[in-house]
Parts: structure tokens; sequence; C-alpha cells
């Protein structure tokens, strides 16, 4: 699975030598044969597909951890590309890799669907990873442990973490008229100085972040672990990737620092694979999947 870097506008210290994406053919192509007339000239044209499953909405396939995987899967099998978004292709820890399926942060596949900004695939990218100053030590050691095994048995290119300089405060929530779970973070740009710090001393060119998520509204997760509901943490992880993508034009994921959720015997088995998070794994998928 390869992550599109963006083609979008950069200031001068992101400037870039792409071509974008919008302008040249990439290697995914399909054959269309010209009927109706007196000779069999070929044209090669990319069959491209995009599938979005819109985050935090309760959808049937594609609301839970991972329950649209098989499906990009299916598509990808009769596309000669896919784009998808982190939401149709994260099941916290688990993934399967697609060789022509690209990796795209929401608010980015929103601007490419617009014309707005061209995608380009790269084969690896220099990741930096940001922890919430929120995250308590013990918990932040875990996912240093994390991105440490994640550098020695994949060879993932994580090349620095930072801490932010002020805690985030997660805040999520229901909307009760639409029923999609939201939410926002009281400190961006505590977060925004982070990321440009990594931007600028380390030069990478993807962003994982791991904030701090209130413990005590994971009780509305029960009917989600049931297969009911929303997930009420996947709003408002949309909303700090979008926030670091719109102002960086790079790639982001996020993951949520949460403590060991209580044992549930009768796990939904749409909804098992979040059970991962309790180990932290979450942090390993995030950094794979920008390579």
């Amino acid at each position: 699975m390869a992550v599109c870097n963006l083609g979008c506008p950069f200031p001068s210290s992101f400037a870039r030598k792409s071509t974008p994406f919008s302008r040249k053919r990439s290697s995914c192509r399909s054959t269309i044969l010209c009927l109706g007339l007196n000779h069999s000239a070929k044209f090669r044209r990319d069959y491209t597909s995009v599938m979005i499953v819109p985050t935090g909405v309760g959808a049937s396939i594609g609301g839970y951890a991972g329950d649209a995987i098989p499906v990009a899967r299916t598509l990808s099998s009769v596309v000669d590309c896919l784009i998808s978004h982190p939401n149709v292709l994260n099941a916290a820890m688990l993934y399967w890799p697609m060789p022509n399926t690209l990796y795209v942060e929401g608010y980015a596949l929103d601007r490419f669907a617009e014309g707005l900004w061209a995608l380009q695939p790269v084969h690896q990218n220099r990741v930096g990873l940001v922890l919430d100053a929120g995250i308590e030590e013990d918990l932040r050691l875990r996912h240093l442990q994390v991105a440490d095994a994640a550098r020695a048995s994949l060879g993932l290119n994580v090349v620095e973490y930072v801490v932010t300089d002020t805690p985030l405060e997660v805040e999520m929530w229901v909307d009760p008229k639409g029923g999609q779970s939201t939410g926002r973070i009281r400190h961006p740009d505590s977060l925004l100085r982070a990321v440009r710090n990594l931007v600028n001393r380390s030069r990478v060119n993807a962003i994982a972040v791991v904030g701090r998520f209130p413990d005590e509204d994971i009780e509305e997760t029960d009917d989600y672990r049931q297969g009911l509901g929303v997930d009420i943490l996947a709003g408002v992880e949309a909303v700090i990737s979008h926030l670091v993508v719109r102002e960086f034009c790079i790639p982001c994921a996020h993951a949520p620092a949460l403590s060991p959720p209580s044992l549930c015997p009768s796990l939904c088995p749409k909804s098992a694979a979040e059970e991962r998070r309790a180990v932290f794994w979450q942090v390993m998928l995030i950094v794979s999947s920008f390579q």
C-alpha cells in the first residue's frame, strides 16, 4: 500500500520538484478497444477509482474497524489504481497490503476530487511522530516503544518524535442533529507548532499524531463494541488529521492514546480490531501506512 504525497502549493521552505499527478499519466492504466471503426486501434488510459466511506456516521460497511477492507480488496482487483483513505484501509493494527492502492488522508482526497490538489505516489516517506503532552509518562513510553519496534522490525523511516508544548485537550461528542461523531482539540496551535518543528528540523514529509483521548467518554463506545451506533473517536480523529494536512500539505494520520478498556466477552467481530488499541499497536499502523 503506497501513500500519495500532495502536489498542492507549498511555502518556499517546502518547495518540491514534482510533476502533478493531474498532468501526467501514472503507471495505472486500462485498455479501451475502439468499436465501429475499420481498424483495431487501442487507446491506453488510466483506470483509477476512488473509494470513500464517510467517517463517524455509522456506515453499514466501513463504519467499523476495517470492515471496508474486504470491499477495498475486491475493488482493487478490478481497477488499475484504487485511491482510498484511513477510514477504509485502517483496522487498528490490521490492514491488507494492496500494491495498486494509494493511501490518502481524507482532507487531501477531498481537494483531489475537487481538482484543486494533485497526488503523486511515493516509495517511502520520512515520518515524524507527534505525541500529545497530555499523555501520561508510562503511556507515552508504550507508544515510543511501538514506534521503535516499527523502526527495528519493519525498517520504517520514523526519523524523530516531538511532544507538544501544551496538552491538546481532545474533546469528542456525537452531533445531536446529524448523529455523526465529531469533536475538537482545545489547543490546535500546540499541534501545529509541533508539526512545524518536525518539518523544519527533520524534513519529514508525513506525520503520525497520537492524542490523549478522555477515558471518561469511552463508555459511550459500548454500543459500538456491539456493532451498533457510531465510532465516537473517528470524528475528532478526522478533525486532527485534516488540520495538519490543510496547513502543511503532507500526509497525516492519527491514533488515540487511551487506557485499556475493560474486557468485553461478547464483542461484535466488526468492532474487534478496535480492541487492539489497548496494546498500543495503532501507532505501528499509522507509521507503516506511510511506507
